[in-house]
Protein backbone atom coordinates (compact mmCIF):
# COMPACT_ATOMS: atom_id res chain seq x y z
CA UNK A 1 0.00 0.00 0.00
CA UNK A 2 3.20 2.22 0.90
CA UNK A 3 4.92 1.62 -2.43
CA UNK A 4 1.35 2.46 -4.78
CA UNK A 5 1.33 6.32 -2.58
CA UNK A 6 4.77 6.81 -2.89
CA UNK A 7 4.58 6.36 -6.67
CA UNK A 8 2.24 8.81 -7.47
CA UNK A 9 4.52 11.26 -5.04
CA UNK A 10 6.40 13.76 -7.31
CA UNK A 11 9.93 15.63 -6.19
CA UNK A 12 9.15 19.24 -5.39
CA UNK A 13 11.05 20.37 -8.20
CA UNK A 14 8.27 18.98 -10.83
CA UNK A 15 5.05 21.14 -9.61
CA UNK A 16 7.09 23.84 -9.06
CA UNK A 17 8.23 23.70 -12.43
CA UNK A 18 4.68 23.46 -13.59
CA UNK A 19 3.48 26.99 -11.94
CA UNK A 20 6.05 28.20 -12.44
CA UNK A 21 5.67 28.16 -16.00
CA UNK A 22 2.20 28.94 -15.88
CA UNK A 23 2.85 32.19 -13.62
CA UNK A 24 4.41 33.28 -17.35
CA UNK A 25 0.96 33.21 -18.83
CA UNK A 26 0.07 36.80 -18.95
CA UNK A 27 3.25 38.11 -20.40
CA UNK A 28 2.89 35.57 -22.99
CA UNK A 29 -0.72 36.17 -23.90
CA UNK A 30 -2.90 39.04 -24.30
CA UNK A 31 -6.17 39.35 -21.77
CA UNK A 32 -8.34 37.61 -23.86
CA UNK A 33 -6.18 34.36 -23.25
CA UNK A 34 -5.67 34.83 -20.17
CA UNK A 35 -8.97 35.02 -19.06
CA UNK A 36 -9.16 32.10 -21.00
CA UNK A 37 -6.50 30.24 -18.89
CA UNK A 38 -8.32 31.34 -15.75
CA UNK A 39 -11.10 29.03 -16.52
CA UNK A 40 -8.90 26.26 -17.47
CA UNK A 41 -7.17 26.35 -14.22
CA UNK A 42 -10.62 26.50 -13.00
CA UNK A 43 -11.10 23.00 -14.49
CA UNK A 44 -7.73 21.62 -13.51
CA UNK A 45 -8.75 22.72 -9.79
CA UNK A 46 -11.83 20.60 -10.67
CA UNK A 47 -9.85 17.75 -11.72
CA UNK A 48 -7.84 17.56 -9.30
CA UNK A 49 -11.20 17.07 -6.55
CA UNK A 50 -12.19 14.05 -8.93
CA UNK A 51 -8.18 12.90 -9.41
CA UNK A 52 -8.86 12.66 -5.11
CA UNK A 53 -12.17 11.13 -5.06
CA UNK A 54 -11.32 8.42 -7.57
CA UNK A 55 -7.65 8.05 -7.93
CA UNK A 56 -6.95 7.54 -4.12
CA UNK A 57 -10.18 6.64 -2.55
CA UNK A 58 -11.48 4.76 -5.11
CA UNK A 59 -14.70 6.42 -5.65
CA UNK A 60 -15.78 6.44 -9.25
CA UNK A 61 -18.27 9.47 -9.04
CA UNK A 62 -19.56 9.79 -12.25
CA UNK A 63 -21.68 12.99 -11.44
CA UNK A 64 -18.62 15.23 -9.55
CA UNK A 65 -20.20 17.89 -11.43
CA UNK A 66 -23.46 18.43 -9.45
CA UNK A 67 -20.83 19.93 -6.97
CA UNK A 68 -19.02 21.95 -9.24
CA UNK A 69 -22.98 23.39 -10.85
CA UNK A 70 -23.97 23.43 -7.17
CA UNK A 71 -20.74 25.73 -6.01
CA UNK A 72 -21.45 28.40 -9.18
CA UNK A 73 -25.10 28.26 -8.88
CA UNK A 74 -24.89 28.61 -5.15
CA UNK A 75 -22.60 31.92 -5.57
CA UNK A 76 -25.13 33.14 -8.69
CA UNK A 77 -27.89 33.19 -6.20
CA UNK A 78 -26.19 34.46 -3.26
CA UNK A 79 -24.20 37.40 -5.06
CA UNK A 80 -27.49 38.06 -7.67
CA UNK A 81 -29.86 38.41 -4.19
CA UNK A 82 -31.93 35.82 -5.40
CA UNK A 83 -32.16 34.10 -1.97
CA UNK A 84 -32.08 36.53 1.00
CA UNK A 85 -32.98 39.39 0.17
CA UNK A 86 -29.32 39.80 -1.02
CA UNK A 87 -27.83 39.56 2.71
CA UNK A 88 -25.09 37.64 0.91
CA UNK A 89 -24.69 39.43 -1.63
CA UNK A 90 -20.91 40.77 -1.07
CA UNK A 91 -18.50 37.80 -3.39
CA UNK A 92 -16.52 37.08 -0.98
CA UNK A 93 -19.02 36.47 1.85
CA UNK A 94 -20.63 34.31 -1.02
CA UNK A 95 -17.95 32.04 -2.21
CA UNK A 96 -17.44 30.11 1.15
CA UNK A 97 -21.00 30.17 2.40
CA UNK A 98 -21.88 28.52 -1.36
CA UNK A 99 -18.81 25.84 -0.89
CA UNK A 100 -20.03 25.17 2.39
CA UNK A 101 -23.76 24.22 1.13
CA UNK A 102 -22.06 22.15 -1.73
CA UNK A 103 -20.12 20.21 1.19
CA UNK A 104 -23.15 19.72 3.56
CA UNK A 105 -25.10 17.96 0.06
CA UNK A 106 -22.18 16.11 -0.05
CA UNK A 107 -22.18 15.04 3.27
CA UNK A 108 -25.59 13.99 3.41
CA UNK A 109 -25.62 12.33 0.01
CA UNK A 110 -22.22 10.33 1.40
CA UNK A 111 -24.36 9.22 4.57
CA UNK A 112 -27.17 7.78 2.53
CA UNK A 113 -24.68 6.28 -0.25
CA UNK A 114 -22.12 4.87 2.13
CA UNK A 115 -24.29 3.16 5.05
CA UNK A 116 -24.24 0.16 5.78
CA UNK A 117 -21.93 -1.54 3.40
CA UNK A 118 -22.30 0.92 0.82
CA UNK A 119 -22.99 1.41 -2.85
CA UNK A 120 -19.89 0.71 -4.66
CA UNK A 121 -18.00 0.12 -8.17
CA UNK A 122 -19.90 0.47 -11.36
CA UNK A 123 -23.21 1.02 -9.02
CA UNK A 124 -21.65 4.01 -7.32
CA UNK A 125 -20.77 5.43 -10.87
CA UNK A 126 -24.20 5.28 -12.02
CA UNK A 127 -26.04 6.40 -8.87
CA UNK A 128 -24.36 10.01 -9.18
CA UNK A 129 -24.75 10.27 -12.80
CA UNK A 130 -28.26 9.71 -12.10
CA UNK A 131 -28.28 12.17 -9.18
CA UNK A 132 -26.43 14.74 -11.52
CA UNK A 133 -29.29 14.30 -14.22
CA UNK A 134 -31.42 15.00 -12.05
CA UNK A 135 -30.54 18.13 -10.29
CA UNK A 136 -29.62 19.41 -14.42
CA UNK A 137 -33.45 18.80 -15.03
CA UNK A 138 -34.70 20.50 -11.91
CA UNK A 139 -32.19 23.47 -11.92
CA UNK A 140 -33.75 23.69 -16.03
CA UNK A 141 -36.65 23.44 -14.82
CA UNK A 142 -36.66 26.18 -12.62
CA UNK A 143 -37.91 29.73 -13.29
CA UNK A 144 -36.29 31.11 -10.31
CA UNK A 145 -32.25 29.66 -11.69
CA UNK A 146 -33.42 30.90 -15.41
CA UNK A 147 -33.99 27.47 -16.60
CA UNK A 148 -32.31 26.94 -19.62
CA UNK A 149 -30.99 30.29 -20.02
CA UNK A 150 -29.17 30.02 -16.60
CA UNK A 151 -28.28 33.09 -14.58
CA UNK A 152 -26.52 36.16 -16.09
CA UNK A 153 -24.93 39.27 -14.38
CA UNK A 154 -23.36 37.22 -11.53
CA UNK A 155 -20.74 40.16 -9.84
CA UNK A 156 -17.18 39.50 -10.15
CA UNK A 157 -15.01 38.88 -7.28
CA UNK A 158 -13.40 42.75 -6.54
CA UNK A 159 -10.15 42.67 -7.37
CA UNK A 160 -8.06 45.32 -8.66
CA UNK A 161 -9.51 48.76 -9.91
CA UNK A 162 -10.32 47.63 -12.94
CA UNK A 163 -12.66 44.33 -13.31
CA UNK A 164 -12.31 43.65 -16.77
CA UNK A 165 -8.50 43.07 -16.28
CA UNK A 166 -7.72 39.53 -16.56
CA UNK A 167 -4.55 39.33 -14.38
CA UNK A 168 -5.32 39.62 -10.84
CA UNK A 169 -7.96 36.99 -11.14
CA UNK A 170 -5.44 34.82 -13.35
CA UNK A 171 -2.85 34.73 -10.34
CA UNK A 172 -5.49 34.26 -7.57
CA UNK A 173 -6.74 30.90 -9.34
CA UNK A 174 -2.97 29.78 -10.01
CA UNK A 175 -2.20 30.66 -6.51
CA UNK A 176 -5.48 28.37 -5.35
CA UNK A 177 -4.74 26.10 -7.52
CA UNK A 178 -0.86 25.83 -6.11
CA UNK A 179 -2.73 25.83 -2.74
CA UNK A 180 -4.81 23.12 -3.13
CA UNK A 181 -2.10 21.17 -4.63
CA UNK A 182 0.24 21.56 -1.86
CA UNK A 183 -2.76 20.80 0.72
CA UNK A 184 -3.57 17.45 -1.07
CA UNK A 185 0.13 16.39 -1.85
CA UNK A 186 1.07 16.45 1.42
CA UNK A 187 -1.91 14.99 2.58
CA UNK A 188 -1.18 12.01 0.48
CA UNK A 189 1.95 11.82 1.08
CA UNK A 190 0.86 11.03 4.97
CA UNK A 191 -0.03 8.00 6.36
CA UNK A 192 -3.56 9.09 5.19
CA UNK A 193 -2.60 8.75 1.82
CA UNK A 194 -1.76 5.45 2.70
CA UNK A 195 -5.04 5.06 4.43
CA UNK A 196 -6.92 6.03 0.90
CA UNK A 197 -4.75 3.83 -1.23
CA UNK A 198 -6.09 1.18 1.17
CA UNK A 199 -9.67 1.82 0.71
CA UNK A 200 -9.14 2.08 -2.94
CA UNK A 201 -7.41 -1.67 -3.45
CA UNK A 202 -9.33 -3.44 -0.17
CA UNK A 203 -11.57 -2.18 2.00
CA UNK A 204 -12.75 -5.24 3.98
CA UNK A 205 -9.10 -5.33 5.10
CA UNK A 206 -9.09 -2.05 6.13
CA UNK A 207 -12.35 -2.20 8.35
CA UNK A 208 -10.89 -5.51 9.45
CA UNK A 209 -7.71 -3.57 11.51
CA UNK A 210 -10.06 -0.75 12.47
CA UNK A 211 -10.84 2.12 10.66
CA UNK A 212 -14.34 3.26 10.22
CA UNK A 213 -13.99 2.98 6.20
CA UNK A 214 -17.39 4.56 5.90
CA UNK A 215 -16.76 7.71 7.91
CA UNK A 216 -13.29 7.90 5.58
CA UNK A 217 -15.37 7.34 2.61
CA UNK A 218 -17.41 10.53 3.21
CA UNK A 219 -14.89 12.43 4.59
CA UNK A 220 -12.98 12.47 1.16
CA UNK A 221 -16.62 12.26 -1.00
CA UNK A 222 -16.69 15.85 1.06
CA UNK A 223 -13.43 16.66 0.47
CA UNK A 224 -13.52 16.36 -3.36
CA UNK A 225 -16.87 18.14 -3.26
CA UNK A 226 -15.70 21.31 -1.57
CA UNK A 227 -12.92 21.47 -3.60
CA UNK A 228 -14.97 21.25 -6.94
CA UNK A 229 -17.64 23.27 -5.24
CA UNK A 230 -14.93 25.88 -4.82
CA UNK A 231 -13.64 26.16 -8.53
CA UNK A 232 -17.68 26.14 -9.88
CA UNK A 233 -17.84 29.41 -7.84
CA UNK A 234 -14.74 30.90 -8.91
CA UNK A 235 -15.51 29.51 -12.18
CA UNK A 236 -19.10 31.25 -12.22
CA UNK A 237 -18.04 34.65 -10.89
CA UNK A 238 -15.25 34.54 -14.06
CA UNK A 239 -17.69 34.02 -16.27
CA UNK A 240 -20.77 36.20 -14.71
CA UNK A 241 -22.75 33.31 -15.94
CA UNK A 242 -24.56 30.04 -14.67
CA UNK A 243 -25.65 27.34 -17.03
CA UNK A 244 -27.18 24.32 -16.42
CA UNK A 245 -24.43 22.99 -18.45
CA UNK A 246 -22.29 22.98 -15.14
CA UNK A 247 -24.35 20.52 -13.30
CA UNK A 248 -25.54 17.35 -15.22
CA UNK A 249 -23.69 14.66 -17.55
CA UNK A 250 -22.33 16.40 -20.08
CA UNK A 251 -19.35 18.15 -18.35
CA UNK A 252 -18.89 15.21 -15.45
CA UNK A 253 -17.83 12.95 -18.48
CA UNK A 254 -15.67 15.55 -19.34
CA UNK A 255 -14.09 15.59 -16.07
CA UNK A 256 -14.04 11.92 -16.13
CA UNK A 257 -12.05 12.01 -19.72
CA UNK A 258 -9.35 14.25 -18.32
CA UNK A 259 -8.77 12.91 -15.33
CA UNK A 260 -8.41 9.30 -16.93
CA UNK A 261 -6.15 11.01 -19.94
CA UNK A 262 -3.98 12.86 -17.79
CA UNK A 263 -3.24 10.02 -14.77
CA UNK A 264 -5.91 9.58 -12.23
CA UNK A 265 -3.72 8.71 -9.54
CA UNK A 266 -1.46 11.81 -9.69
CA UNK A 267 -2.92 15.37 -9.04
CA UNK A 268 -0.34 17.23 -10.93
CA UNK A 269 -1.13 15.21 -13.98
CA UNK A 270 -5.07 15.08 -13.51
CA UNK A 271 -4.28 19.36 -13.06
CA UNK A 272 -2.86 20.07 -16.22
CA UNK A 273 -4.43 17.21 -18.24
CA UNK A 274 -7.69 19.90 -17.86
CA UNK A 275 -5.94 22.70 -18.59
CA UNK A 276 -4.43 21.23 -21.69
CA UNK A 277 -7.15 19.13 -22.89
CA UNK A 278 -9.29 22.65 -23.01
CA UNK A 279 -6.23 25.08 -24.69
CA UNK A 280 -6.00 22.22 -27.17
CA UNK A 281 -9.81 22.31 -27.92
CA UNK A 282 -9.71 25.84 -28.18
CA UNK A 283 -6.99 25.63 -30.60
CA UNK A 284 -8.64 22.89 -32.70
CA UNK A 285 -12.21 22.99 -32.46
CA UNK A 286 -12.46 26.01 -35.00
CA UNK A 287 -10.52 23.83 -37.94
CA UNK A 288 -12.35 20.37 -36.79
CA UNK A 289 -15.76 21.58 -35.90
CA UNK A 290 -17.89 18.87 -33.68
CA UNK A 291 -15.12 16.16 -35.01
CA UNK A 292 -12.60 17.59 -32.39
CA UNK A 293 -15.19 15.45 -29.72
CA UNK A 294 -14.25 12.79 -32.01
CA UNK A 295 -10.55 12.83 -32.25
CA UNK A 296 -10.55 13.91 -28.21
CA UNK A 297 -12.55 10.39 -27.90
CA UNK A 298 -9.74 8.82 -30.20
CA UNK A 299 -6.60 10.08 -27.73
CA UNK A 300 -8.39 8.95 -24.78
CA UNK A 301 -8.89 5.20 -25.95
CA UNK A 302 -5.12 5.21 -27.61
CA UNK A 303 -4.08 6.71 -24.01
CA UNK A 304 -5.66 3.88 -22.15
CA UNK A 305 -4.49 1.35 -24.05
CA UNK A 306 -1.02 2.54 -24.85
CA UNK A 307 -0.36 4.48 -21.44
CA UNK A 308 -2.31 3.00 -18.41
CA UNK A 309 -0.85 5.21 -15.87
CA UNK A 310 -1.78 8.35 -18.29
CA UNK A 311 -0.55 10.44 -20.92
CA UNK A 312 0.64 12.86 -18.56
CA UNK A 313 1.42 10.92 -15.29
CA UNK A 314 3.24 8.45 -17.45
CA UNK A 315 6.26 11.17 -18.57
CA UNK A 316 5.93 12.90 -14.71
CA UNK A 317 7.01 9.43 -13.06
CA UNK A 318 9.56 9.08 -15.40
CA UNK A 319 11.01 12.07 -14.78
CA UNK A 320 10.14 11.30 -10.89
CA UNK A 321 12.41 8.36 -11.25
CA UNK A 322 15.16 9.97 -12.76
CA UNK A 323 15.21 12.80 -10.39
CA UNK A 324 15.29 10.60 -7.47
CA UNK A 325 18.29 8.87 -9.19
CA UNK A 326 20.88 11.76 -9.30
CA UNK A 327 23.65 12.05 -6.65
CA UNK A 328 22.72 14.10 -3.80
Amino acid sequence: MAAGTRRAELPAVLPLLAFGLLALVPFAAGDYWTGQATRWLLFGIFAMSLSLVWGRAGLLCFGQAMFFGGGGYGMAVLTLGIAGGGAFAAPWLALPLAVAVAAAFAALLGAFLFRGSGIQGAYFAIVTLAIAVLLEAAVRGSYALGADNGLVGVPPLPLGADPWNPVPGYYLVLALSATIYAALDRVLASPVGVILTALRSDPRRLAFLGYAVVRIRIATFVAGAAIAALAGALFVATDSFASPKLIGFGLSAEVLIWVALGGRHVLLAAFLAAALVRWTEALLSGSLGDWWLLALGGGFMASVVLLPRGLLATPLEWLAGRIRRLPR
